[in-house]
């Protein structure tokens, strides 16, 4: 196991979880039913290790047809262009 790609990804994925769409959903969901403090946590993980396992296995997929130099240029055009959406919607 390479300890240097897994803090890393660790690092990049929780920040990039702060603040976002679904960690407020969680803390409504929490704040709605305190006593389900559990259930909502199992819930939350799971979906969070689902999508992640989504997003592993269609990587791999991808990258076995594609070059690492595309998929990062199509990942930055996709972050620019829903930034931009983001911002020109509202």
């Amino acid at each position: 196991m390479d300890w240097k790609q897994s803090a890393a990804v660790f690092i990049s994925v929780f920040v990039a979880e702060l603040g976002d769409k679904t960690q407020l959903a969680t803390m409504l969901f929490a704040g709605k039913a305190p006593q389900a403090k559990l259930p909502v946590f199992v819930a939350a993980a799971s979906a969070l290790v689902a999508s992640t396992a989504l997003a592993v296995l269609v990587g791999e997929l991808v990258s076995a047809c594609i070059g690492e130099q595309v998929l990062r240029w199509c990942a930055g055009i996709g972050f620019v262009a829903i930034g931009l959406w983001t911002l020109l919607r509202g």
